[in-house]
């Protein structure tokens, strides 16, 4: 429990509480220390002891700062810090181990006392119950899980300046560090051996490696190849960017523009590729590789080409220590002349993925190169890609923006059935599976490649890092709403959730509308909202046993209100509508298909996919500019769940947790049917649910307004629907 004493008025305390007090959250755990601290004490003078320690304490908490960590906990000499407690990017897994790798150079350089102080650093990552007050001030308690454990038992059996991390963390951070497997562990508590593998240092670029074919992006890919081949042909440097949200197949659509474009007019094109890793050890880093790309011709790299000439010595010293920003600076100069000297002998295609990554620097000196090969009329094209959500990086003429669209559903079910069948699953499994990828290849992937069965809402941890991100960037009130919806489950009304919440009628329209507008859920008729499918997966599991009992007692508290049969005809209407909507059907807890299902992934018989939405769940928002506010100015105002409850307000003890809410999250019923809509499809997967099927959309034609239940195995009823 938390051990913090809150310090104000109990009104001030209630007033910064976000609206639901806790979530189950999956967060990267650091425990970072000392090796032979027992023998150190031993052997120091309690005053040289304690200077020792601020200084190590004090360069440990300046790390964890630096990569936005935060410390729930001292142990003697130990520290723990949770990595995306308070919010996630996507790469918390990373910041941890890059924060560990940290901590060792750190202590290495500042020998505080001239003592050298050698620590073990373990990092795990896994699930806990999070006090939210507490993740974003720090204490101690915040997190409960076992995940804790796990972190300080690999720090136990860490080497002396090493970092080891869990399997789920190696995962996590694939591609972006240097690792290498030690030898299986049985740690203390642990009924299982644990793999265990010690990361040594940030990887450099490799060559991405494709698993499946290009899928529905021949359009995108012959526009930009377009653009490129006018621009090297014409001589007037133009600026293409590739846009789309994280999963979207931005870099794969990247390399294979660089192959479509191999030559011009007889001529080969030079291609020089950059890479921008997160959070980047130098703002200029990246443009060394543009430099070293050596993969078209028999010529001297740049940096050998201008070395004997003007700048050659501060390009040199640049390509020796890419990292240094000083070295980097002086050479900017430099780098633009080499990459221009080149575009004067052949074409040149400066290609920089994840541009939305790098540093201002780096930005600019891109701006500098386009516009200098203007001037000089060179044949030189700049290809980028961001994120859907940030600027353009040079909005002026000379650039073209081409978005990368969800995948189609039968262009989703050809991705499935490709990945289902490389790695030996059955190819039916893509009707179930088509809801929960949204459009989204990268999704798609992690569904099809993995099996999501012991994962946290039953979601791969891909695809659940890419939700949990998005779901951050909401502010607390917005991010409430959405939870609140995933838990009611199907198409909700607005005065429901402000039942849910005990907030104001009114209050939650407008962040249901800026949550449509954002693309994580959907209007499906007058008055009615559904979540989408994979959204609604992790939003919901989210919500801890005390918080959906809260929203069950407030839904119960409310039945006694007049609104309140408006509100149940308002989600009756959106629940009829939701049949008829692909996906909007699916409970959050549910994969949802069947051979309705199968149709639209292109399994069964050849007819018309249906069509969903542009909008969908996995990072897909309906045009440039829309998204949720950053900060509701009335967040603060009401503290509706666990107001005067919370261990940190000082308020009342809370509680006992409950039994779950289980019709507040799948609604699914026991017995002849099941309150929430469903797809037709669904009957085949799962039984004990009644439907009502469609003319045209059913899996035989059936009287509109009857449905088919299963009585027994083998064998329905047919019934009324409800």
């Amino acid at each position: 429990m938390l051990i913090t004493t809150p310090v104000g008025s109990r009104e001030a305390v209630v007033a910064a509480c976000p609206p639901v007090p806790e979530e189950r959250r999956t967060v990267t755990v650091l425990f970072v220390d000392i090796v032979g601290s027992t023998r150190l004490v031993e052997r120091l003078d309690p005053e040289d002891l304690r200077a020792l320690q601020r200084a190590y304490f004090g360069t440990v908490a300046s790390v964890l700062r630096r990569w936005r960590g935060v410390v729930e906990k001292y142990v003697g000499d130990a520290v723990m810090a949770l990595f995306g407690a308070s919010a996630s990017d996507g790469f918390d897994a990373y910041r941890a181990v890059r924060a560990g790798l940290d901590i060792q150079a750190a202590l290495d350089r500042r020998r505080p006392g001239g003592v050298r102080l050698r620590v073990r650093v373990g990092v795990a990552t896994g699930e806990v119950l999070l006090d939210l007050a507490g993740a974003r001030d720090g204490g101690h308690g915040a997190a409960s899980g076992a995940v804790i454990t796990t972190a300080a038992r690999l720090q136990e059996h860490a080497p002396p300046g090493g970092v080891v991390v869990c399997p789920v963390t190696r995962d996590a951070v694939a591609g972006l560090v240097e690792q290498r497997p030690l030898a299986t562990m049985t740690l203390a508590g642990k009924s299982l051996p644990l793999d265990v593998w010690r990361v040594t240092g940030t990887a450099g670029r490799r060559p991405a490696r494709h698993r499946a074919p290009l899928v529905g992006r021949r359009r995108e890919l012959a526009t930009a190849a377009e653009e490129v081949t006018a621009a090297l042909r014409q001589r007037r440097p133009r600026w293409i960017s590739l846009v789309g949200p994280p999963g979207s197949g931005r870099s794969r659509l990247l390399h294979e523009v660089i192959r479509a474009v191999s030559q011009v007019d007889g001529v080969p094109v030079l291609r020089r590729v950059a890479y921008c890793p997160p959070y980047p050890a130098g703002e200029l880093a990246p443009l060394a590789d543009l430099l070293r790309t050596r993969a078209e011709a028999p010529r001297p790299l740049p940096g050998v080409a201008v070395t004997d000439g003007p700048g050659g010595g501060a390009l040199a010293a640049f390509l020796a220590a890419p990292h240094d920003d000083t070295a980097a600076a002086r050479a900017v100069v430099a780098c633009r002349e080499a990459l221009l000297g080149l575009a004067a002998d052949a074409p040149v295609v400066v290609a920089v993925d994840d541009l939305d990554r790098a540093a201002p620097a780096l930005r600019r000196f891109l701006r500098q190169l386009h516009v200098a090969a203007s001037d000089r009329g060179l044949p030189l094209a700049v290809v980028t890609t961001y994120g859907s959500g940030s600027a353009d990086p040079l909005p002026a003429p000379g650039t073209r923006r081409i978005p990368l669209r969800p995948l189609s559903p039968l262009e989703t079910g050809r991705l499935l059935r490709h990945l289902l069948g490389h790695t030996g699953r059955p190819a039916a499994l893509a009707a179930r599976l088509l809801p929960l990828a949204g459009g989204n290849p990268a999704v798609a992937t992690a569904y099809a490649l993995t099996d999501p069965a012991d994962e946290p809402a039953g979601v791969p941890s891909a695809a659940r890092r890419l939700v949990d991100a998005r779901l951050d960037r909401l502010d607390g009130t917005h991010r409430a709403v959405l939870m609140a919806a995933a838990a009611r489950g199907g198409p909700v009304a607005a005065a429901t959730v402000e039942a849910m919440l005990g907030w104001p009628a009114g209050r939650a329209t407008p962040a249901l509308r800026a949550l449509a507008a954002a693309g994580l859920l959907r209007p499906v008729a007058p008055g009615g909202w559904t979540v989408e499918p994979l959204v609604a997966r992790v939003a919901a599991h989210r919500l801890s046993r005390a918080v959906r009992a809260d929203f069950a007692r407030r839904l119960r508290a409310a039945s006694g209100v007049g609104d309140i049969g408006a509100m149940a005809d308002g989600e009756r209407v959106a629940a009829r509508a939701g049949v008829r909507t692909v996906g909007a059907a699916v409970p959050p807890g549910v994969a949802g298909g069947g051979r309705a299902a199968a149709r639209t992934a292109g399994v069964g018989a050849g007819r018309h996919p249906a069509r969903v939405p542009e909008d969908t769940a996995a990072g897909f928002a309906p045009g440039a500019g829309t998204g949720v506010p950053a900060r509701d100015p009335d967040e603060r105002e009401l503290c509706p769940l666990g107001a005067g409850r919370s261990r940190r307000s000082g308020g009342g003890a809370r509680p006992a947790p409950g039994p779950p809410d289980r019709s507040g999250v799948l609604r699914a019923v026991p017995g002849p049917s099941w309150a929430g809509p469903a797809t037709a499809g669904d009957l085949a997967a799962w039984p004990g649910w009644r439907t009502v099927p469609l003319p045209g959309a059913a899996a035989r034609p059936e009287r509109a307004g009857h449905a088919r239940r299963r009585a027994e195995p083998g064998g329905y009823a047919t019934g009324l629907a409800a």
